[in-house]
């Protein structure tokens, strides 16, 4: 009796879903047909809102790693694997939606790219965006990974990089997990060694982007000396 009820419910939202699409729908209901996949013979609504208890937020949940999900639901690693999947197929869709010869011409255009380039990014990144003459976006390329709080950088594996993928300029782009925006003192040596360094053949380096959270720093809209500009 409890699985027919519970089929019932299902088909009801899936219906709906397909009717009027998602947003009628409050968090806990999207989190509770997603779950359909991970436990088809339960009722996943309880499960949802523990899910949001836990975490506070969808965003929250998206955005922690399938370690963290694990132990903070006592949940199976399938069932963790695949609610990070859905943040990370997020991630490549807001990707890919602004990589086709994206502008780069201005750094509003540079920073909410930038933003979404490091959605759920946990730990430290360091990524090369090389642009044609067009100041239009070639490929973005992660050249380092480190931890919460500092990455390694590399002259060789920059230089490399910008040869590889014909860069006419190119702009560098590092996220601060913490949230700060404010740019280290490393930060800032790491962006004159860069652009000092590219001088020698002929690429320049138009800006530097820090990203924490929703929010950015430009080294070239606060006209810093580092950078080039656009």
């Amino acid at each position: 009796m409890d699985k027919n009820v519970h089929a019932n419910h299902r088909q009801r939202m899936r219906k709906r879903f397909l009717e009027h699409g998602a947003d009628n729908f409050h968090d806990h209901e999207l989190l509770e047909m997603m779950l359909y996949h991970c436990y088809p013979r339960c009722d996943t609504n309880p499960i949802a809102h523990k899910i949001l208890k836990e975490f506070g937020s969808i965003q929250n949940l998206f955005e922690s790693s399938p370690q963290s999900i694990k132990k903070r639901l006592n949940c199976t690693e399938n069932v963790a694997v695949y609610i990070s999947l859905i943040s990370s197929i997020t991630k490549r869709y807001l990707q890919n939606k602004r990589k086709e010869k994206a502008d780069m011409s201005t750094h509003e255009h540079t920073g909410e790219y930038c933003i979404n380039l490091f959605f759920n990014e946990h730990v430290e990144s360091f990524y090369i965006l090389c642009l044609n003459k067009q100041k239009k976006l070639n490929r973005a390329v992660k050249v380092a990974t480190g931890t919460i709080d500092e990455v390694s950088v590399f002259l060789r594996e920059i230089v490399r990089c910008v040869l590889e993928n014909n860069a006419v300029y190119i702009i560098l782009a590092h996220n601060h997990p913490s949230g700060s925006i404010i740019p280290s003192f490393e930060d800032r040596g790491i962006t004159t060694e860069i652009t000092e360094a590219l001088r020698f053949i002929h690429v320049k380096v138009l800006d530097h982007i820090v990203v924490g959270g929703e929010k950015y720093y430009s080294f070239a809209r606060r006209k810093d000396p580092q950078v080039e500009g656009y």
